[in-house]
Formats: structure tokens, sequence, C-alpha cells
């Protein structure tokens, strides 16, 4: 069962932790994120996934950025969300679709009791503008039935910024 906004409203400081949070984000069963104003792209055109692939930081401007196709930026949200007891996830806006920019590519299921920004897989269909600040995506909750272990990853858990790609610690 999906949380309304009434009921995620209510958990805040509970079960749910949004920072910083607006009622103005709040819909009747999401909330939405907004986009930092730094980005991440990746050095290289070919990455390999038992490496660790080096990237370098991209700020966004006042005036905004435009991002070329074919190319993955990483961001993340402005807002640091902690969930325990329900299962977090996160979806592009559709306004934001509708003008061919992919929020996530397929990170969009959080685990519960996960604690961090939220890194986003950012694609674009063709050049587009964009702004920090942006209401970009929206997270909403699921009840989680039955015992459950809280995430506890060394990769990504209480992270301070984005995170690329950590695959490769699969394979050591």
């Amino acid at each position: 069962m999906i949380l309304s906004g009434q009921e995620i409203q209510k958990r805040l400081g509970s079960d749910i932790h949004i920072d910083p949070y607006s009622e103005s984000q709040l819909n009747p069963n999401s909330y939405n994120l907004k986009l930092h104003n730094e980005l991440m792209v990746y050095d290289n055109h070919q990455l390999d996934m038992k490496k660790e692939n080096t990237a370098h930081k991209l700020i966004i401007p006042k005036e905004g950025l435009v991002l070329e196709p074919n190319k993955l930026y990483l961001g993340r949200t402005n807002e640091y969300t902690t969930t325990e007891n329900l299962v977090p996830m996160l979806e592009g806006r559709s306004s934001i679709g509708r003008l061919g920019l992919f929020i996530h590519i397929t990170a969009g299921f959080g685990d519960v009791g996960f604690s961090g920004f939220w890194t986003l897989e950012i694609f674009c269909v063709q050049p587009i503008r964009i702004y920090a600040g942006v209401e970009v995506c929206q997270i909403y909750y699921h009840d989680i039935k039955g015992e459950h272990t809280e995430y506890i990853s060394t990769k990504y858990q209480n992270n301070i910024g984005i995170q690329p790609s950590l695959l490769f610690k699969d394979f050591e």
C-alpha cells in the first residue's frame, strides 16, 4: 500500500525524515524532491564494472546548464531522507519526463532503513537546459509487511553527496 500525502506528513519525525522539508512540496501521495546544483560526469566514455570509474563534478550555474543527449549525468537531491519501517521509491515527475529528461534510469527502488541523499541517474533525449532547485522527482512510500532487516550497506548508506557506482567493490 502507498502512503497518502497526509500520512507522509503524519509520519515525519518518526518513520520519515526529510531535510529540508517544505509542505509546498507535498503531493496527494508523494513528496517532490529538488535537484542539487552539483552534477558528476564519468571521465571515460567506456566504463568497466570491475573497476572504479573516475568522474568529475560540474556545478549548475544560476543561468542553468544544457545537458547533452547520450551522456549520463549523476546528480543528487537537495533533500536528505531517512526512512524506517517503509520502502521508499523514487520517480521522475511527469512534467520533467515530458521534456525528455529521465531522472533515474534503474535505481528508483529504495531499501527500508536507507539514509542519505538520492543519487539521480540523469539522461536526456535532446539537449535541455536544467536548473538547480527545480523539483525533478518525487519520493513515495510503501508499507512493508512482515519481519525485515534495515538497510546497512557500507557503499551508499549515510552518503554526503553524489555516489558514482561502487559496483567494483562487489568484485573485491
